[in-house]
């Protein structure tokens, strides 16, 4: 066939389309669940209850680690006081004469000191000066700490907790005064320990103590993560089979997994999902039957109008009359075979005899088929055929010439104001394209997401059935291609068909 138009135009060759959903459905996957958003049951379930229980854990370790650390202080410094209230008691009993009498006491009570591995034992004079020292290091060196100066004012037992100058660790110190016969204060008995090994076993302890916390929280987050589980893992299953039956897969079912109130809605939804199949077969089987019925009526009027179209007897407004009956049930018989091919979509006996198709061929005579309907619509066609022969591609002829000529219907239909349509063949190494434009309105934007879903028809003041374009999708589908519906850049509307060549 010739070129209708020598304006070349360049044929997109971009196919953002790609193969959607579902089981049941050929050519159709289904959206990806998103299971881990960060507002989802699972997200909201772990920070409820595992975040709970780990801050349950912090504050009891905390407040375990705390009250233990000042039982074990505290039990030290009991410890220390009792001991310095029986020494200084007992040692001031051989103080009644001078003071150089308690000097030399003090330095043999050093000397003798039974506990200085772990204790140090000091004497302090009335000035706060260390006199002697059981580890002999700190004598001669004043102090200065508070329980000294405490204890020499108030005569009674003083405490200290703080860090050794000299070591760097924990100490805790207790200063109990020495008194003479008469009264008098002579100095300081003061026992000063290392905290180390209390440190070190509240250190064990808490050590512990988290460890099972640890075990607590990995337990409580493994119970959380199987509770989820049986919570989620349906809803997921359910969510799924609501977007197929949103899709159109009616009758589907999901395993009911626990007789609970997720139980109870799974069977809501497959009830739900038996009656829309129900009625779904109810639809298809009354269209089936009014296309039947109307197909014979049809036939008659299309027959008889056509004949009455060639007898010379009847001119004027009573040919005008009769052209418009032949026109009108020409459409009327073309909408019903559409239904009858939804029907035989939706019941299963939709087939496809395979063969080879020379596609840029089959595109051309669908052309030469329409010519004079574009003719009389006083439309330029711009068919700009391949650059390179394309090899003859497996299909069904005759449904691709209906998907070719449903496009070129609508173009005409649809962008008849744009006065132009273009028709582009491009071929790759794996899939050859057939991208028809108008140069119409265009689609809605909001629209266009809907022009292959059966019955649609949109805003447009065309008429129509509506299920056109939903079967030209089922056919392209069968053939493992793809047809992509979008609005041109500069106005109108580009449809292109996708074909595998193999």
């Amino acid at each position: 066939m010739k070129t209708l138009s020598s304006d070349p135009v360049t044929a997109d060759t971009n196919n953002p389309n790609t193969a959607y959903a579902a089981a049941g459905e050929p050519g159709r996957r289904l959206p990806r669940l998103r299971l881990f958003r960060f507002h989802s049951i699972r997200t909201r379930g772990m920070v409820a209850g595992t975040g709970l229980v780990l801050l349950v854990v912090i504050v009891a370790i905390a407040a375990y680690s705390l009250s233990l650390r000042a039982y074990y202080y505290s039990a030290a410094r009991s410890s220390l006081q009792a001991k310095a209230e029986t020494a200084s008691s007992f040692f001031s009993g051989y103080i009644n004469r001078t003071y150089a009498e308690y000097f030399q006491s003090a330095v043999s009570y050093a000397e003798n000191f039974e506990d200085k591995d772990s204790l140090e034992l000091q004497f302090v004079d009335p000035q706060g000066r260390i006199e002697i020292a059981s580890s002999g290091i700190s004598a001669g060196t004043i102090s200065g700490s508070d329980d000294i100066r405490s204890a020499l004012s108030t005569g009674r037992i003083s405490f200290w907790h703080g860090e050794n100058a000299a070591t760097g660790e924990q100490i805790l110190a207790v200063s109990a005064p020495l008194s003479s016969a008469d009264g008098t204060n002579i100095g300081v008995m003061r026992y000063i320990t290392s905290l180390k090994l209390v440190n070190r076993a509240v250190s064990r302890s808490v050590l512990v103590a988290t460890l099972l916390g640890l075990a607590l929280l990995a337990l409580v987050f493994t119970s959380n993560v199987s509770f989820l589980r049986t919570i989620t893992g349906p809803i997921a299953s359910l969510t799924a089979m609501a977007r197929r039956i949103a899709e159109g897969s009616y009758g589907t079912h999901v395993d009911k997994q626990h007789d609970d109130e997720i139980g109870d809605l799974t069977d809501a939804i497959n009830d739900m999902s038996q009656k829309l199949s129900k009625a779904e077969r109810v639809q298809t089987e009354f269209i089936s039957s009014v296309s039947h019925e109307l197909r014979t009526p049809l036939t008659a009027i299309t027959g008889w109008s056509e004949t009455l179209s060639y007898d010379p007897a009847i001119q004027g407004d009573s040919r005008k009359g009769v052209e418009i009956i032949t026109r009108e049930a020409g459409r009327l018989s073309k909408m019903v075979e559409e239904l009858l091919e939804f029907t035989r979509i939706q019941d299963g006996r939709f087939t496809l005899h395979v063969s080879t198709v020379d596609l840029p061929g089959l595109v051309e005579d669908c052309l030469y088929t329409y010519s004079e309907l574009f003719r009389q619509q006083g439309m330029v066609i711009a068919y700009l055929p391949p650059e390179q022969d394309i090899p003859e591609i497996p299909g069904d002829p005759e449904r691709l010439s209906q998907v070719i000529l449903n496009i070129l219907d609508n173009a005409c239909k649809y962008g008849k104001s744009g006065k132009r349509i273009d028709v582009n063949l491009a071929a790759d190494d794996s899939h050859v394209k057939v991208s028809i434009r108008d140069y119409g309105p265009g689609i809605p934007p909001a629209e266009l997401p809907d022009v292959k879903k059966k019955f649609f028809k949109g805003s447009s003041k065309e008429r129509g059935s509506g299920i056109g374009l939903a079967v030209c999708d089922e056919i392209v589908a069968r053939h493992n291609g793809t047809l992509d519906i979008r609005n041109a850049s500069g106005g109108g509307v580009c449809v292109t068909v996708t074909l595998p060549r193999s």
